[in-house]
């Protein structure tokens, strides 16, 4: 003789809580998808801030010159490759952004906080104001 399961118990009907669970589910899904964003994003943005920190230090400290961004850029594509973000002139645009930052105590946390495409856009807009 088969053992009835706990599932055959208490079938899911259309009228029974399922839809409620379902909603509390597919809510926590969408607010942990958009935590862990948050979270790429923000380690994403402190990364470019460092990158830009390296350059600028060493560009003053060691007077290295515009060079040493170009055979920086080819070096992380080779080590790295088919990761994206890592050409030249994003390079340059890390260090405009650390440059443009890193005086302003109350903006440099700010900016952290958003994605590097909007900082992209602001860092354009400003340049051509």
């Amino acid at each position: 003789m088969a053992r009835k399961t706990s599932a055959s118990k208490s079938p899911i009907t259309p009228d029974s809580d399922y839809t409620a669970l379902l909603g509390e589910v597919k809510s926590r899904i969408r607010q942990g998808q958009y935590a862990a964003l948050r979270a790429v994003n923000h380690e994403l943005i402190a990364l470019y801030w460092d990158i830009g920190r390296m350059i600028v230090e060493r560009q003053r400290d060691q007077g290295w010159g515009k060079a040493v961004v170009q055979r920086l850029a080819a070096d992380l594509q080779a080590e790295f490759p088919g990761v994206g973000g890592y050409s030249a002139s994003n390079l340059w645009r890390m260090k405009v952004f650390f440059e443009s930052y890193s005086a302003s105590e109350k903006l440099a946390p700010l900016v952290r906080e958003i994605a590097w495409s909007h900082n992209l856009l602001i860092l354009e807009r400003c340049k051509n104001s």
